[in-house]
C-alpha cells in the first residue's frame, strides 16, 4: 500500500479543490462501517438466542450486505482488519478444513469468543459462517451441539471485529485522512495523497470484482469453475458483484463532490446486465448462454471503472489509464 501512495505522489498534476476526502468519510465510509458494526451485533445477538442456520440466515445476509458497502477498502484499519472478516478467495479450501478440525476436536476456543480471536482467519468471519450455515456437510447441526455453539462464537467474534473496524476508522484513521498535508501527518504528506489513496481503493475494488468475483468462477470457456464463486452457498455471488460496484460508485461520487454522468450511466447498464442473470449463485455458467451473460457483466464492470477514471480522475488531476495495482 505504501508503494501505491508513492506512485500516486509522483503524479504532478494538482487536484482541484472539489475533491473531498471529508465528504467520502462522512457520507460513505464512516456510516458504512457503523452500519456493518450494527448488523454484526444484531447477528451475534440472534446467534446467542438461536444458533441454528434457519434462525441465523436473515441476520447473516443483512451483515454481509452491510459489509459489501465498505468491505473492499484495504487501507488504514482495514488493511489487515478486513482479512479475518472476509477470508476469500480460499484456493486451498482452508475454511472447511479448519472448521472440520475444530469440530472434530471440539476445540474449547469454539465456545469462547475472546479466545476465538486467536483462531486461524480461515475459520473466522463471514465465510466461516457461510460454510457452517449453508454447506450440507456442516449445516445439519442441532441446537446444543458444538457446531451450533461454534456458529454463535464466530458471530460474536465478527461483532467484535466489526466494532473495532468502525472505531478505528472513525477515530485515528479518519483524523489522519482529514489532516493530510498538515504538520505532523507522516502518512499523507499532501491532501492529494489522501485523495488518491481513496481513488486507488475504488479502482482496485472494481478490478477485484471483475477479475476475482467474476473471473474465478468463469475460469476459461473449456474449464469454468462455478464452485469458486464468492459465497456461492448463500447465493451471494451476483449480489456481491452489484453491491461492490454500487459501493465503488458511491465512494467515487462522494470523493468527486460533483455529478458523475458517465459513471452513472455505466452503473445503470451494469444493473440491467445483472438483472438478466437468473442464478444469483452463478452456478449455471457451464451453459454458454449463461456464461455470456456473466461475461457481459464483467465487461460492464470494466466500463464502470473506465467511466470513474474519466469522471473522477479528471477531478483529481489523474489522466485515464492510471493503474491502481502498480507496485502492489
Amino acid at each position: 500500500m505504501a508503494a501505491l501512495t508513492l506512485v500516486a505522489a509522483t503524479l504532478t498534476l494538482a487536484p482541484p479543490a472539489r475533491a473531498d476526502v471529508a465528504a467520502a468519510l462522512d457520507s460513505h465510509i464512516l456510516p458504512g462501517f457503523a452500519r456493518f458494526a450494527t448488523a454484526a451485533e444484531a447477528l451475534a445477538t440472534t446467534a446467542a438466542a438461536d444458533c441454528r442456520p434457519a434462525a441465523l440466515t436473515p441476520a447473516y445476509q443483512a451483515a454481509f450486505d452491510a459489509w459489501m458497502a465498505v468491505g473492499d477498502l484495504r487501507l488504514g484499519p482495514s488493511e489487515t482488519g478486513a482479512l479475518s472478516v472476509a477470508f476469500w478467495p480460499d484456493p486451498r479450501g482452508a475454511t472447511p478444513k479448519t472448521l472440520a478440525t475444530l469440530i472434530a476436536a471440539e476445540d474449547p476456543a469454539g465456545r469462547d469468543p475472546a479466545a476465538y480471536a486467536d483462531v486461524s482467519i480461515a475459520a473466522r468471519g463471514l465465510f466461516a459462517l457461510d460454510m457452517l450455515l449453508f454447506d450440507p456437510d456442516f449445516a445439519t447441526y442441532a441446537p446444543g451441539s458444538y457446531p451450533c455453539a461454534l456458529a454463535a462464537t464466530i458471530a460474536a467474534d465478527l461483532a467484535t471485529q466489526a466494532r473495532a473496524l468502525s472505531d478505528g476508522w472513525s477515530g485515528p484513521f479518519a483524523a489522519t485522512l482529514r489532516s493530510a498535508g498538515e504538520a505532523g501527518n507522516a502518512t499523507y504528506l499532501t491532501k492529494a495523497e489522501a485523495q488518491r489513496a481513496l481513488y486507488t481503493q475504488i479502482l482496485t475494488s472494481l478490478a477485484f470484482t471483475a477479475d476475482k468475483r467474476l473471473g474465478l468462477p468463469l475460469g476459461t470457456f473449456d474449464a469454468p469453475r462455478p464452485t469458486r464463486a464468492e459465497a456461492r452457498r448463500s447465493a451471494r455471488p451476483l449480489p456481491n458483484v452489484v453491491q461492490a460496484a454500487e459501493a465503488a460508485h458511491a465512494l467515487a461520487t462522494a470523493l468527486a463532490g460533483a455529478p458523475l454522468p458517465t459513471a452513472d450511466a455505466a452503473l445503470a447498464r451494469l444493473r440491467d446486465s445483472a438483472a438478466r442473470i437468473p442464478d444469483p449463485a452463478l452456478q449455471d455458467i457451464t451453459d454458454p448462454q449463461a456464461r455470456l451473460r456473466v461475461e457481459l457483466l464483467q465487461q460492464d464492470l470494466r466500463t464502470l471503472s473506465a467511466a470513474i477514471e474519466t469522471d473522477v480522475g479528471s477531478t483529481l488531476g489523474i489522466a485515464p489509464g492510471f493503474n491502481a495495482q502498480d507496485g502492489d
